[in-house]
């Protein structure tokens, strides 16, 4: 019998299989960089071993990739074929790939919650429902399943800091930061490389306003984050947003250039086009243009991507930020490409998909993605080309009745703020004051720092 990185029995009879799963949870759980690598060497080791292939689906659908799909249906078929001598743990661990794949991420958490019910240890069923959770804007979810699941976990095991972050972030994004806090300073303790626990740490900082320590937090620790992934660059932009709030623009301009856009970096030139690396510099340059910086040319490299991504609609958040860019550099026929291929994402069925593929999803699947992107992501692409022809009033006729909702595109409050920014801006400059009233409402109401104290808001505050 071989087993997994918690003891949970795996189908392969082939140690060396069972013991590269294990590397390849200990990668993904905590954000190392060689996690493709130790990926390849799992299905080398056994080539049979179905499970390893629909781990490898798994981690395709985390990168939001559209021109993945050829890759990930073969893999899951390839799955498939093992099932005879597949755990029921790993079968269900497929139904779940094939629900994401269905374009159904709800479906997906909703499996690995009965994955969790029953087998509490299986780490890689938690992690993924953390992450999907997290992107689908369900913090709510995140919360309840790290609370239910922590005394299960055991300190011995070596990524048992990771663990800790999870928790961490999920009480930071449900606004419990002093418990959030706490833990993501454990965990960082536990490993100073976690980059999980130094991000929760940092949302906390962020939130109540704590610029100089955030600063000083991410300087602390980015020596130990050397073999670690993207993950690394989004803690650059959040030391690249306190210093945005301090006024500190220059600084900010050479974070981008020098950690969290460095074109030449190993891992940005790997993948340039990554989701959570547009997001970080497209939501940055946002922000400095509302404030008069002169960005100079660094839109362009951006917009270029964006215009390979049209009709890409796997990570609906990134899908604003690739319009944001496109809108900048003036590409009104890339632009209107976008929008339409939103709008074809929005008519198309995912599960149809899979079916012909060969791959039947183990549900129905709830209305997910494409009518998200018809009734957030559509009006939202829109109102920015609005914003930036100067169209104020159309902007915020576009996004007052979605603003309430744009939540379940996913992001964290962070990342969130770069939307109503976009909407704060166009009520401002379109005089628009019963927009200025909902959106004052919406910030007091939360309870998080007072917009008089956030740049971009205090203006509005002052009205």
């Amino acid at each position: 019998m071989t087993i997994d990185a918690t003891g949970l029995t795996l189908s392969t009879p082939t140690e060396t299989a069972a013991a590269a799963l294990r590397a390849v949870q200990h990668a993904y759980l905590c954000y190392r960089r060689d996690l493709p690598q130790r990926l390849g060497e799992l299905l080398q080791a056994d080539p049979a071993f179905g499970f390893a292939h629909t781990v490898k689906a798994l981690m395709l659908l985390g990168g939001f990739r559209a021109s993945d799909a050829p890759v990930i249906r073969a893999a899951l078929l390839q799955a498939r074929d093992g099932h005879r001598a597949a755990t029921e743990r790993e079968r269900l661990h497929w139904q779940a790939a094939v629900q994401w794949h269905a374009g159904d991420p709800l479906g997906a958490t909703r499996v690995f919650e009965v994955i969790l019910a029953r087998w509490p240890h299986d780490l890689l069923a938690y992690r993924l429902h953390h992450f999907v959770s997290f992107w689908l804007g369900r913090p709510e979810n995140m919360l309840q399943m790290a609370e239910r699941l922590q005394t299960t976990w055991q300190p011995e095991w070596p990524f048992y800091g990771s663990l800790l972050a999870c928790r961490a972030f999920a009480n930071e994004e449900a606004g419990n930061h002093t418990l959030a806090e706490n833990l993501g300073r454990r965990s960082v303790e536990l490993d100073p490389g976690d980059p999980w626990g130094a991000h929760a740490v940092a949302h906390v900082l962020e939130m109540q306003g704590r610029r100089e320590e955030g600063i000083q937090w991410v300087d602390s620790l980015q020596e130990h984050w050397h073999d670690r992934n993207n993950l690394a660059h989004h803690l650059w932009w959040h030391q690249g947003l306190y210093c945005y709030e301090l006024g500190d623009f220059n600084r900010v301009l050479a974070l981008y250039d020098q950690r969290f856009r460095n074109l030449a970096s190993p891992l940005t030139a790997a993948l340039p086009d990554l989701y959570i690396d547009v997001q970080n510099a497209v939501s940055m340059l946002f922000r400095l243009q509302l404030q008069q910086v002169d960005v100079g040319d660094r839109w362009t490299e951006l917009a270029d991507l964006a215009e390979q991504r049209t009709g890409d609609c796997e990570s609906l958040f990134t899908v604003p930020h690739w319009a944001m860019a496109l809108v900048a550099t003036g590409r009104d026929a890339a632009v209107a490409r976008l929008i339409g291929g939103i709008e074809a994402y929005g008519q198309a069925d995912p599960a149809a998909a899979a079916i012909a593929a060969g791959l039947t999803p183990a549900a129905a699947a709830t209305p997910g993605h494409p009518a998200q992107a018809m009734d957030y992501v559509l009006p939202l692409c829109r109102a920015v080309v609005h914003h930036g022809r100067g169209e104020y009033r159309q902007a915020c006729d576009l996004i007052r009745p979605i603003i309430g909702d744009l939540f379940k595109l996913g992001g964290s409050h962070a990342q969130q703020d770069l939307l109503e920014q976009l909407y704060v801006d166009a009520a401002i400059r379109g005089d628009q004051q019963a927009d200025q009233a909902l959106l004052l409402s919406r910030a007091q109401g939360r309870g998080r720092l007072a917009p008089s104290r956030r740049r971009g808001w205090a203006g509005l505050a002052a009205r």
